[in-house]
């Protein structure tokens, strides 16, 4: 896994992850494994994750899927993210620990922006 660097806004604590997937299984496969390893992500108040796979190389078709993990809306925006930057065969997880205080809007910049920070690294 590639981690981002820790982003911290009003308390709230925003870290993202990413890895190399080559199918849907996989992609689930390695959220659930890196949820499950990591008391601290177990702790998370949200876990959102999307994952953009193409089977082939030069291949049309696509393999996209995200969750939100209750943050709403988290989801379609890193999988928006991931179809904007032209990535594939990556699965990226952004974790946040809510920190008492509600972010509004600010919060989808903050998980657009560890999201890419992520797939960058």
């Amino acid at each position: 896994w590639v981690l981002s660097e820790t982003v911290t806004e009003k308390k709230s604590v925003f870290v993202g992850r990413a890895c190399r997937v080559y199918s849907p299984e996989d992609a689930k496969r390695w959220v659930e494994e890196l949820i499950r390893s990591d008391k601290r992500l177990m702790r998370a108040t949200h876990n959102m994750y999307a994952y953009r796979i193409s089977p082939q190389p030069g291949s049309s078709v696509m393999y996209q899927d995200n969750d939100d993990d209750g943050e709403t809306a988290a989801g379609a925006r890193l999988a928006h993210l991931l179809s904007i930057m032209d990535v594939t065969n990556v699965v990226v997880v952004v974790s946040r620990w809510f920190g008492g205080i509600k972010l509004g809007g600010d919060r989808f910049r903050i998980i657009s922006s560890v999201g890419r920070d992520t797939v960058v690294r």
